[in-house]
């Protein structure tokens, strides 16, 4: 009978008084999976969070609210504005009346033909006062005929409007009251177009609609993996922790959805020209794909600012007052929050510490309600400038190269570097409610019925745990569906 011994045994002799790899095992020995040395490591159980906190939601919880819903889109309107003031053409300036003619459409899509400024539209009548501006140029006149696809007026201290431009949506005129002669009508009581205030103004209905998204994730472990140990504590930014490493896989599975919900919220358009999404979402039409977030919602129907060429938006003063110039001519919302992208940030502070005489010196203890023993503070969450408040906070999603931040340093011409947001609330009619309400200007809908509620929807299904199926795993699914309603987008600002 022959035996053969085994090679790994480590009962090799040796001549000398030595730690050898044939007489002990090997700590990177695959076989021995490490632990068979007799010295022991000095284990670190707890993992490194070397990228600071990781998730980037939060900014919509500041921001807005949340509201449910049970319809398959969100309809509401805004109010339009009261005086009537409109771009046009000065056709020719003046004739042997003295009267001229001025062109042009409402929305702005001026043309050269008279047909282009239509009298349903425009809400401006005969015998009302109104200035014409162009050219630098400011002219006082009454209407005189306002009946036809034109407008005629009449200057009140000038022959004619000699000196006015006359190119394509060059001229603004503004409506500022009315004049009658004693003893004249201005309504025969048959509502004739003869009539001189016929017909009456109607206010602008103006609705506005979005649709919800349905978003969806899972995380998947076996029933095998979900009751083994590991060496290593974990942590998650949920709060979950133990040495179960199922738990971190799956904590980090649902903060990166919820991270998903709010970067849909900002990023998200309405589908417009793309069949094979519809085809693949089942949709019979482009308006039935997509939803329209944040930045599409101001880029649409709001203000963008694109700062100084080269530079970021809003580094000076003189931009600055042009975004104030800008609000003011929208709803003049006194508080106003910033998120901004470090650099950014940084030029902000350079611009207002540049404010201060004695920021140039590097020093300056009073301003900054500084003492001469302690670091200066040369940052700023806030200031106010003409009769605007305006509060600063960074924004994580555009400073992380994870998220926006890496977007912008690879698209640094569409690069988003902040966003101003009107604080307080507006008033709106909804549809579904029938009445107005008082809601924030950014607000998230929901969809959820006493059946089922769709916020933040969580449910695990398989054999692990309690038992739903035969599946020898345990799946945690996540799903939402919602859409963000930005409402008076014409007060927030894009910093592009």
């Amino acid at each position: 009978m022959a035996i053969t011994a085994g090679t790994n045994l480590n009962s090799v002799p040796s001549s000398q008084k030595q730690t050898l790899s044939t007489n002990y095992l090997d700590l990177s020995s695959a076989d021995n999976a490490g632990w068979g040395q007799q010295y022991v490591p000095d284990l670190m159980a707890q993992e490194a969070e070397v990228f600071g906190q990781r998730t980037i939601s939060g900014f919509l919880a500041q921001v807005g609210a949340e509201e449910a819903m049970t319809a398959d889109q969100v309809v509401w309107s805004e109010q339009s504005r009261l005086h009537i003031s409109v771009k046009g053409t000065v056709i020719t300036a003046g004739s042997t009346n003295g009267t001229f003619t001025v062109t042009g459409d409402i929305d702005g899509n001026v043309g050269t033909s008279a047909g282009d400024f239509i009298v349903a539209n425009h809400g401006v009548r005969t015998n009302d006062i109104v200035l014409i501006a162009s050219a630098g140029i400011v002219t006082q006149c009454l209407v005189v005929d306002a009946d036809t696809a034109v407008i005629q007026v009449e200057p009140y201290d000038k022959a004619d409007l000699t000196g006015h431009a006359t190119g394509a949506g060059a001229s603004t005129l503004l409506v500022v009251g009315s004049e009658y002669a004693k003893g004249t009508a201005y309504l025969n009581g048959d509502g004739a177009a003869a009539d001189s205030r016929t017909p009456a103004n109607e206010a602008t209905f103006k609705s506005f609609t979005n649709k919800p998204i349905i978003m969806k994730d899972y995380y998947e472990v076996s029933g095998s993996d979900a009751s083994r140990i590991g060496w290593v504590e974990i942590s998650s930014e949920e709060g979950a922790a133990g040495y179960l490493w199922y738990l971190k896989a799956e904590a980090d599975t649902r903060a990166r959805f919820n991270d998903y919900v709010e970067m849909a919220m900002l990023e998200s358009v309405r589908g417009s020209n793309s069949t094979v999404v519809d085809t693949t979402l089942g949709a019979a039409a482009d308006s039935g794909v997509g939803t329209q977030g944040l930045f599409d919602a101001i880029t649409d129907r709001g203000n963008v600012t694109s700062g100084v060429t080269g530079v970021n938006a809003a580094t000076d003063l003189a931009e600055f007052d042009a975004i104030l110039a800008e609000f003011d001519k929208q709803g003049a919302i006194e508080e106003n929050m910033m998120f901004v992208n470090r650099a950014t940030s940084l030029a902000m502070d350079d611009m207002l510490a540049s404010m201060n005489s004695y920021g140039a010196g590097g020093t300056s203890y009073g301003v900054f309600d500084n003492s001469e023993d302690m670091a200066l503070n040369l940052g700023f969450s806030g200031f106010r400038r003409g009769s605007y408040d305006f509060y600063k906070s960074d924004f994580r999603y555009l400073n992380d190269l994870a998220t926006r931040g890496g977007i912008n340093a690879a698209a640094t011409t569409a690069a988003i570097r902040g966003v101003i947001v009107p604080a307080g609330t507006s008033s709106v009619y909804d549809q579904q409610l029938g009445k107005n309400m008082k809601r924030p200007f950014l607000h998230v809908r929901y969809r959820a019925s006493a059946t089922d509620d769709r916020r933040m929807k969580t449910w695990t299904t398989g054999s692990v745990g309690a038992a739903t199926s035969a599946l020898d795993a345990m799946q945690m699914h996540f799903l939402s569906e919602r859409c963000l309603i930005t409402q008076g987008a014409n007060n927030f600002m894009l910093m592009k």
